[in-house]
């Protein structure tokens, strides 16, 4: 009798057990949610360098689960595509059209591509072509069209498009880089090993950072290196000729009056535990016609990386690049400290220069007291440096004279990163006539232009200042108003007050304008419509309220069309945020976004729940604050929890929010985040939480901002890690998780095991694994089943909450 009774528990545990693991088409959410979904994209828009054209790119929708599905190398960190030797997954456009400036004239392109698959697309400097690639079945393929003719044509075909671009010269020719055609056929690795696979180290210190799709044995070697090594071609005239020999050329930089190249190469021997842009290289300086003129440097192998410590660095030299107010001349920075910021010295980095035709020794030109990060260049009497301190999140910028800078560096502006309200903006840029970014110049020179988001506690609200080079002093041009966002895309004349920009409501979608500074007034280039006609009736409202500890919060209110508090009562709701740290609880306050945006509904929206009758309070202020010499992270549940109890307290008070019925979710951090509130609190009915990191000792060198390893403070990420509180889960958890995650640190394993360990604590929870999606997730199939899952969640465990 016994044994009869333990063969039946044994086969009903069995077919439970069948019956969660079993197989699961594809489903789809509810046809509110689909006809969402089905939104295309909002065309980009590339403006000519002369700014009399605009060229809009329409980008297709969500591809599908077969797109998604082809053969994906996943060596040296990178993700290639083997049938067309470019990038995996790659953006592109389906089609493009070309108007005047004004927005009149809407011109028709002959010779186009009849499946067109538009990747890059780039002007020339003279406004009079244009070029893209076009991806076939087989192959990346380069085209040029003529403004003149209003026509296209295919002028090249297997261009290698893994580790660079095309670009044009300023002679009107295009330098790209080209499957090497004598290459042979591609390498398969034999299923018989011919040995082990060894990693040594000999006491370096060194961080095992939590990289992915890594190279791991010598067959992954020579895949990498057949399809990573190129040729780099110049086409000009009709006629394309090689230059230099084949390799793996991660960066090939045309000096702006096209004579000379930088060129880095990757060189062996590779890693198996870091990405192809640690593995050793060699850059060099070449003429136009490939011939090597001068090796800049022999980069070794750097798989000891830097200690999590913020500010550290390699030390050899990096960051070689052009001058952009000069023909020919080679800049690089180099530590002073040998990559140890504790250090105690006046200067840490240093730049050097080097001048055509490169024969003598480079110069030190200027050293920053912080790390380097950056120069703008300007004119020859002009130019902007900057330093910055990821540890005290510090930036400095000055002004100096390129010819002297030492003697002439002056101070315009210091910024913290946390404080938005007082961030002055960048300073904007425009082409030079090599095609070269460079600061933008008006009132005969006098001025620089400033543009940013403009925070404040109304919001963002982006604007333009002129900068007055004599004093430093700033004058407001134009200040986005109330009930619009506008956002500068680029000057058109700065001189006459003409700038493109973008501009939308919460109502009407963005639409580019050209706007007349001196006249106050807009003329419409576009006329996109309202793509959401389904949203019509929802409510958008940006609330804010305060923490327990006094700390200025807010979230976006999105209600359901027809809602009315009196008549329907306080309804079921989703909190939606994600996490951030910062040093100071005045920046902590501040406000973040605009109220007067458009809302575009992205494909893994929680917005489209508000169609099932869900409020959503989306984008919840999380801060996480630490002062002094407190980091952030040593309350972090303290504080998150804080966060989580007074955005559901403010929905409560304001009516719209049953207290019982909240779900809490988050992407990335926002999963951890969410992982913790059910953890550590009980205000949620349910949680959902996407691609996530749950067990900390995973990634025992640091995370998100936390720079201190697991050594240095194992009880923090046994504090902060959800897994190691899984028997502290009492509502019900979603996981989702994409089985080609290539994001740092959230390996699919994570999900995996804290399913396990929630699961062997009697938690409900459900692991769901999207096939072939990465950290983000993009086939049709995979969006639509992850709303679809979402929503039966919420139903079952928040609306209909027993």
């Amino acid at each position: 009798m016994r044994k009869n009774l333990f063969t039946f528990l044994l086969i009903f545990s069995f077919s439970i057990s069948l019956s969660a693991q079993s197989g699961l088409k594809y489903q789809k959410p509810p046809r509110e949610i689909v006809d969402i979904l089905n939104v295309a994209p909002t065309p980009g828009v590339s403006v000519s360098p002369d700014k009399s054209i605009v060229a809009l790119l329409q980008r297709p929708g969500m591809p599908s689960i077969k797109d998604m599905s082809k053969e994906m190398l996943r060596i040296g960190g990178l993700r290639i595509d083997p049938a067309i030797n470019g990038r995996s997954n790659a953006s592109y456009s389906i089609s493009f059209e070309l108007k005047d400036i004004d927005g009149n004239d809407l011109k028709d392109i002959s010779g186009l591509p009849s499946d067109l698959m538009l990747g890059s697309f780039l002007w020339s400097d003279d406004s009079k072509k244009f070029a893209f690639t076009n991806f076939v079945d087989n192959s990346i393929e380069l085209w040029l069209g003529n403004i003149a003719s209003m026509s296209v044509k295919k002028i090249d075909q297997d261009i290698n498009g893994i580790m660079g671009d095309f670009r044009w010269l300023p002679d009107n020719s295009i330098v790209y880089q080209k499957v090497d055609p004598a290459r042979g056929s591609r390498p398969m690795g034999s299923s018989v090993p011919v040995g082990p696979v060894t990693q040594g180290n000999t006491g370096e210190k060194g961080a095992a950072r939590t990289f992915q799709d890594l190279l791991k044995n010598p067959d992954d070697e020579k895949v990498f290196e057949y399809f990573t090594r190129s040729v780099i071609m110049v086409w000009k005239d009709g006629i394309s000729k090689q230059i230099g020999d084949a390799g793996m050329y991660s960066d090939v930089n045309f000096s702006p009056d096209g004579n000379y190249i930088i060129v880095e190469e990757v060189v062996k021997p590779f890693s198996y535990i870091v990405p192809f842009y640690y593995f050793p290289s060699v850059v060099s300086v070449w003429d136009k016609e490939g011939n090597s003129v001068r090796t800049l440097a022999e980069l070794p192998l750097k798989e000891n990386l830097p200690i999590t410590a913020l500010d550290m660095t390699f030390p050899e030299a990096s960051g070689f690049n052009w001058r952009n107010d000069k023909p020919a001349t080679v800049y690089w920075i180099k530590p002073l400290d040998g990559g140890d910021i504790n250090k105690e010295m006046e200067y840490h980095d240093q730049v050097y220069m080097l001048e055509a035709p490169f024969t003598g020794e480079a110069k030190e030109y200027v050293a920053t007291k912080m790390r380097f990060g950056g120069i703008t260049w300007g004119n020859e009497d002009f130019a902007i440096l900057s330093e910055r301190s990821r540890k005290s999140r510090v930036s400095k910028q000055y002004s100096f004279d390129p010819d002297d800078p030492e003697a002439t560096l002056k101070l315009i502006f210091e910024i913290n990163s946390d404080d938005r309200y007082a961030n002055p903006g960048r300073f904007m840029t425009e082409d030079n006539k090599s095609g070269r970014r460079v600061l933008l110049f008006g009132n005969k020179g006098k001025s620089l232009y400033l543009t940013g988001q403009g925070a404040s506690s109304d919001g963002d609200r982006p604007f333009i200042d002129e900068y007055r080079i004599k004093d430093g002093s700033t004058k407001r041009l134009w200040r986005s108003e109330a009930p619009y966002y506008e956002s500068v895309n680029d000057a058109i004349d700065i001189d006459k007050g003409l700038i493109l920009t973008s501009r939308e409501s919460v109502e009407v979608p963005a639409n580019y304008y050209i706007r007349d500074l001196k006249k106050g007034s807009l003329k419409a280039i576009t006329s996109f419509e309202n793509p959401y006609p389904m949203l019509e009736g929802v409510s958008k409202e940006l609330v804010k309220y305060k923490r327990d500890d006094g700390i200025d919060l807010s979230f976006e209110l999105y209600l359901p069309a027809g809602y009315d508090k009196d008549r329907d009562g306080p309804l079921p709701a989703i909190l939606w945020a994600y996490p951030r740290e910062y040093k100071s609880a005045s920046a902590a306050s501040q406000v973040s976004g605009s109220p007067y945006r458009f809302t575009r509904v992205s494909g893994l929206s929680i917005l489209v729940m508000v169609t099932q009758g869900y409020a959503i309070l989306n984008n919840a202020s999380f801060p996480i604050v630490g002062e002094g010499d407190t980091e952030p992270n040593d309350t972090f549940r303290e504080q998150n929890n804080a966060n989580a109890k007074a955005a559901i307290d403010k929905g409560v008070e304001m009516g719209v929010v049953d207290p019982e019925r909240v779900a809490v979710g988050g992407h990335s951090y926002g999963a951890f985040m969410t992982a913790n509130l059910l953890a550590h609190t009980r205000l949620f009915a349910a949680g959902i939480a996407r691609s996530g990191a749950y067990n900390r000792t995973l990634t025992p060198f640091g995370f998100q901002n936390e720079r201190r390893t697991y050594w240095e403070a194992p009880d923090l990420y046994n504090y902060m890690a959800p897994f190691m509180h899984a028997d502290k889960v009492k509502d019900p958890i979603l996981l989702i998780h994409g089985l080609a995650d290539n994001n740092s640190g959230t390996f699919p394993i994570q999900s995996e095991r804290y399913y396990g360990a929630l699961k062997g604590h009697g938690a409900t929870v459900r692991l769901v694994f999207l096939p072939n999606e990465s950290h983000g997730y993009a086939a049709r199939e995979s969006v639509m089943h992850v709303q679809w899952e979402t929503l039966q969640w919420l139903d079952k465990y928040v609306k209909n909450k027993k």
